[in-house]
């Protein structure tokens, strides 16, 4: 079982930055993608960007592609999401998540095995 925290979260004006954090700990689980994903609002939750722990390959939606910054550093078992040039819209419920190997884009909530609880990020103008 995995146990994934966030931590990071909080209030910001727009323009600002917040770098967000997921402590991964726990045995027999898998990292080999890691995901930020959030949820508005009334709004469902979507994928934010994600890294495949093995490659370093990252992925990004385009409403964050060139202002978000996905990273691990493996050895602490930590993922960052560093988010600057904050809008209104990334108002949201922030989570990590993680996955093992499989099949589906890094997108799909049906990719991960284990999911944090939350962190909230609000941005004000």
């Amino acid at each position: 079982q995995a146990q994934l925290v966030e931590s990071g979260g909080g209030s910001v004006q727009a323009g600002g930055s917040l770098r967000l954090s997921c402590v991964t700990s726990g045995s027999g689980y898998s990292t080999y993608v890691m995901g930020w994903f959030r949820q508005a609002p009334g709004k469902e939750r979507g994928g934010v960007a994600a890294v495949y722990t093995a490659s370093g390959g990252t992925y990004y939606s385009d409403s964050v592609r060139g202002r978000f910054t996905i990273s691990r550093d493996n050895a602490k078992k930590t993922m960052y999401l560093q988010m600057n040039s904050l809008k209104l819209e990334d108002t949201a419920m922030y989570y990590c998540a993680a996955g093992g190997p499989g099949f589906g884009t890094w997108n799909l909530e049906k990719r991960y095995d284990y999911w944090g609880q939350g962190t909230q990020v609000t941005v004000s103008s």
